[in-house]
């Protein structure tokens, strides 16, 4: 019984790590996902151009905040 015990707790470490490892290739290839319609979106495709709007809006906006808070 300890045996097993033991072995289903490494087992499940195990899966703990292959599970970690592919939710940080998940979020690397949505990253570059985002990246690749941006682009896209910049090179005249009509179908990420909204999203790469608000994008860029949200970033004039994060910079006009940094700016504010190092005039200050």
């Amino acid at each position: 019984m300890k045996r097993q015990q033991a072995d289903l707790k490494k087992k499940i470490e195990e899966l703990e790590s292959v599970s970690a490892l592919q939710a940080d290739q998940l979020k690397q290839w949505e990253e570059k996902f985002s990246a690749l319609k941006n682009a896209n979106a910049m090179l005249g495709s009509d179908e990420y151009k909204r999203e790469t709007k608000l994008k860029i809006n949200a970033l004039i906006r994060e910079i006009d905040m940094c700016i504010a808070q190092l005039s200050e």
